[in-house]
């Protein structure tokens, strides 16, 4: 045949020249026209059904004889489990980092042609098919290679068990040559992963999960309230770092604070409790280590540093009054999931529990901004809520916006007080309306929500100095906080005790 004669193709059909290149796929635009140069057409975008857009050839098609690959839907967000129920919306940017009930899926885009560029990447999650299809490729290729190491030989069976399955060593805490300086965040993961656990809880709704960090060797567990909150009866159970699951039951719940202690039912003896640290030690750009179970992948080690510190953070599952807290700022990786988990120190001491993310949108995870409540006041409320099943809360009686004060030639943000309750620490104290507190016990105070933050980290019967600027003069005052009325939450009565109680870290009980 001569090289110039046009050729068939397997079907036999001769190509026409006038009409040029015939093309693989109906959407590739038809070749040049008469007599200009053939040219290789690109491959304009498509979006697909799922709301996948790219090139057609970075698609990839079934052949035939083998099943399609399922595409799994894109994550909820929210930042631990158990914290947004069907239909609420936040009343705040910051989102529960716990993984939501029902949160609705991001938006995708339908029906639109992008400009020929490089496909965007699908959710985090797409990867999930892939595992599952590389899992199998080697199951087969184990099963081949068995079968010419064995041939019909009939297998052989030996008795074995299953308790110490996924046990590890672990290093001391403190970790022994891991510093803030040169922290060693392998050793680290090694030392405090068994003492992280994976909670899953069903709800009326469906089912959520979220972390929690064990206190002691009987079984306590400390996580976040909205991880737990609703949870059916029998509904919640615990997963070890080495794979075993336990029953828990609830043992106290605190929504001021979001903090809960639940217990597991019939513990192992072999629990790895976490040491406790001390949260008014760390300093902003301490190094920091994150373990939780975000999105369901659990013992998820993630490392970053403290972005600030007594961060105003204020949340709400829409059921109950608003959560604030001043909290520890971390840029470690948190996401749904993670809510109720430790944040280590660089020697693996817990100095918070993460609980929260500021996000743009639900459908977005982190982008660097994750809160921690502090674990002095973990502690103190774990301790409480393990005692009775409640906790107490400091009471100042005043109602409080946002304001300014100016005072010795300097302006500063503060609370502004609007009005003062009759009977109340505050009114023995002698504030009034229209006095802004621009500071308690030396921390400066940016607002009402600063102000209220600092007030419920302290106990009824505690003390405090607050810094009051009023008429362009500022003065201290000294202020004994009261007990929150047990009507307002789940706190104890007035005449609370002033004493501190800790959690038993690291004890039988």
């Amino acid at each position: 045949m001569h090289p110039n004669e046009p050729r068939q193709d397997p079907q036999g059909h001769t190509p026409d020249p006038q009409q040029g290149p015939r093309t693989a796929a109906p959407w590739v635009s038809p070749g040049t026209a008469s007599g200009a140069a053939p040219q290789q057409a690109a491959a304009p975008q498509q979006v697909a059904p799922d709301g996948y857009a790219g090139p057609a050839s970075d698609r990839s098609e079934p052949q035939p004889g083998q099943p399609s690959r399922p595409v799994p839907p894109p994550p909820y967000q929210h930042a631990a489990s158990g914290a947004q129920y069907p239909g609420q919306q936040p009343t705040h940017p910051l989102y529960p980092a716990a993984g939501g009930h029902g949160a609705p899926p991001p938006s995708w885009p339908v029906g639109q042609v992008a400009m020929p560029q490089p496909a965007p990447r699908r959710s985090e999650r797409r990867w999930i098919p892939l595992v599952a299809t590389a899992a199998g490729a080697a199951l087969v290729a184990s099963v081949a290679t068995t079968g010419l190491l064995v041939g019909f030989d009939r297998p052989s069976h030996t008795a074995t068990t299953i308790d110490s399955l996924g046990a590890t060593s672990s290093e001391a805490v403190p970790v022994s040559g891991s510093t803030v300086e040169n922290p060693d965040w392998e050793k680290v993961a090694a030392a405090v992963r068994p003492s992280v656990v994976a909670i899953k809880v069903q709800i009326s709704g469906g089912e959520a999960e979220g972390s929690g960090v064990i206190v002691d060797t009987k079984g306590h567990i400390l996580t976040n309230n909205h991880v737990v909150a609703g949870a059916t009866q029998g509904g919640i159970s615990v997963t070890l770092s080495d794979g075993r699951v336990f029953d828990a039951t609830v043992a106290g719940t605190d929504p001021t604070t979001d903090l809960a202690v639940i217990t597991l039912t019939n513990p192992p003896s072999d629990l790895v409790p976490a040491v406790l640290g001390d949260s008014s030690k760390v300093v902003v750009g301490e190094p920091v280590m994150a373990v939780g179970n975000p999105l369901g992948l659990s013992s998820t080690v993630t490392t970053g540093i403290v972005s600030a510190l007594d961060r105003p953070v204020s949340t709400s599952d829409g059921n109950s009054q608003a959560v604030v807290t001043n909290a520890i700022q971390i840029d470690a990786a948190i996401n749904p999931g993670n809510s109720g988990g430790p944040l280590f120190n660089a020697q693996g001491e817990v100095i918070g529990i993460t609980s929260s993310i500021a996000s743009l949108s639900q459908s977005s995870g982190s982008i660097g901004l994750g809160f921690a409540i502090p674990s002095n006041l973990a502690d103190r409320i774990g301790a409480e809520l393990l005692a009775d099943g409640t906790a107490s809360h400091a009471f100042l009686g005043v109602e409080l916006t946002d304001g300014e004060a100016t005072a010795d030639g300097v302006t500063r943000m503060g609370a502004q007080i609007h009005s003062v309750s009759e009977g109340t620490p505050a009114a023995d104290a002698g504030l009034k309306a229209g006095d802004v507190i621009v500071a308690i016990n030396g921390n400066p105070v940016s607002g009402a929500e600063s102000l209220t933050g600092y007030v419920r980290a302290l106990a009824a019967g505690q003390s405090a100095t607050l810094t009051v600027v009023r008429d362009g003069k500022s003065f201290t005052v000294d202020v004994t906080f009261a007990a929150l009325d047990s009507s307002s939450t789940s706190g104890s009565q007035q005449g609370q005790s002033p004493s501190l109680p800790s959690l038993p870290w690291g004890q039988g009980g």
